[in-house]
């Protein structure tokens, strides 16, 4: 659950011609949130109207909300060359040059919104989220508190707020703002019933907290859990399976359940995303920035011998090489379109990462990749020794064992940076233009991990810099542990 946010689309029925009967039904499918009906019905319509502006605004709209950006632009862009005085198709338009990440002519449409109708609390909102995708949040938080003026019970603006302020660490007002997300349609409603936990104490009563979002917030989030336990009685707290071993063994004082078991009964209930606003978290007083995830023994002396038997069949084994994981995309949420945008921003390609063994020649370099691109591992860039031991990663409990035992962990913005980061192991973490909130704005450092470093992109789906960046500070870093490796051979 990133909540990158998307920007509002507008249905016009403010023409004072009387609409056709079809596009009627297609706007209500629209509105119902019945996108391909509604599409099927707008085609329809379009074939017989194909210069209704109107109708290209709606349609073109819907598209957008179907992450089918460029047939949005289209029918947009032919929208506001029909009728330029019609406020919602440059609100439409704006959104969809948004997800193209074309933020400047996004900008230029919106103004051209307001100019029309100046009190439109979608465009000022959207307009927000524009700014925010560029870093600039302080702004972008004025144009979503002058559209919650406007329109006060807007769940998006409610939202996009929250992720605003997020992103500028003004955490308390951040995470209260942040309970909108249940409203949305951005997030689906965890489904639990009883009190929502506010943070009281609650001896001799239980408190269950359960997982929302993907595997990166859970792991960046439980960090939270032994500080709710510490205000009451007992606490149970749901987990995905993939997560149930690393869980017991980081926090074995602590009781965890898997959809697969019978939930107890319990008195308080809380998404796992709420315990900071809950625990009154600021940006001064996230916990255990050192790290806080645990491996087993036996894990551990398993990997250490597996990459023991890795440095004796390796020709660097004279050198003792430094071993450096890598991540090059995260899970692409195959039928979940605006998630899979999201993914084709922050991934890469095994080969885009090539300069990392120009910069560390003498290093070896292990997959930590799993999924679908994991298949890239078995043809490496030109000069990078790669070992693939993924086979024996059955969870997150063996992919941490593993990261253990290496030097360093340069991956994407995916759910096995937090878990390095979490371990307290150096991370370097490649972040894309459009940077998650949760790693604020302008840094390149974070409060939540000590051991992790930032590479920001500085311009959409750009990672020249980032990676030129990355490079100098490996090779940098490789030749001082190699220099040091010689003094002490030497001495």
């Amino acid at each position: 659950m990133q909540h990158d946010r998307s920007p509002f689309c507008s249905t016009e029925t403010r023409d004072a011609t009387p609409p056709q009967n079809a596009h009627d039904d297609a706007t209500a499918l629209h509105r119902a949130g019945n996108f391909a009906q509604a599409a099927d019905a707008y085609m329809r319509e379009l074939a017989l109207t194909p210069n209704d502006a109107r109708l290209l605004s709606n349609f073109g709209g819907l598209l957008c909300s179907m992450a089918q950006f460029e047939a949005s632009k289209a029918l947009l862009t032919k929208a506001v060359s029909l009728a330029p005085d019609m406020p919602d198709a440059w609100n439409n338009l704006g959104n969809t040059l948004v997800e193209l990440q074309d933020y400047a002519s996004a900008i230029t449409a919106y103004k051209q919104c307001l100019g029309l109708t100046p009190n439109h609390p979608l465009a000022l909102s959207s307009l927000g989220v524009a700014l925010d995708r560029q870093g600039h949040h302080a702004i972008a938080e004025k144009g979503h508190r002058f559209a919650l003026r406007l329109d006060p019970d807007n769940p998006m603006s409610h939202l996009n707020l929250a992720v605003s302020l997020l992103a500028q660490g003004k955490y308390p007002e951040g995470f209260a703002e942040f309970e909108w997300r249940w409203k949305t349609t951005m997030t689906s409603h965890h489904g639990m019933d009883g009190p929502l936990w506010n943070g009281q104490p609650f001896e001799g009563k239980t408190l269950f907290i359960h997982t929302e979002g993907g595997f990166g917030d859970m792991l960046q989030f439980s960090r939270f859990i032994p500080f709710a336990a510490a205000r009451g009685g007992h606490t149970v707290t749901l987990v995905r399976k993939e997560l149930l071993q690393l869980m017991q063994v980081s926090f074995p004082d602590l009781h965890f359940v898997t959809v697969e078991d019978d939930i107890p009964r319990y008195h308080f209930q809380c998404p796992i995303m709420s315990l900071p606003l809950a625990l009154g978290t600021t940006l001064d007083t996230i916990p255990l920035a050192e790290g806080y995830l645990k491996t087993t023994p036996a894990q551990d002396s398993f990997w250490q011998n597996l990459l023991s038997q890795d440095l004796s069949l390796s020709p660097l084994a004279a050198t003792k090489p430094f071993k450096i994981g890598l991540v090059w995309a995260g899970s692409p949420h195959t039928g979940l379109r605006f998630a899979e945008v999201v993914d084709g921003r922050r991934s890469l390609s095994l080969a885009t990462l090539a300069p990392l063994a120009q910069a560390a020649p003498n290093a070896l370099f292990y997959s930590l990749q799993v999924g679908e691109q994991s298949a890239q591992a078995q043809h490496p860039p030109t000069g990078m020794t790669l070992i693939d031991h993924t086979k024996h990663l059955k969870d997150f409990s063996d992919t941490a064992a593993l990261a253990k035992q290496l030097d360093l962990i340069i991956a994407v913005d995916t759910s096995t940076a937090h878990l390095a980061a979490g371990l307290g192991q150096p991370t370097w973490v490649l972040s894309r233009y459009d940077q998650c909130w949760r790693w604020l704005s302008q840094r390149t450092d974070s409060p939540w991990y000590k051991s992790l470093k930032l590479y920001q992109q500085a311009q959409p789906l750009d990672w020249t810099l980032p990676l030129e960046q990355l490079t100098t500070d490996l090779a940098k870093l490789n030749t001082t542990a190699h220099s040091v490796e010689s003094n002490h051979s030497n001495a």
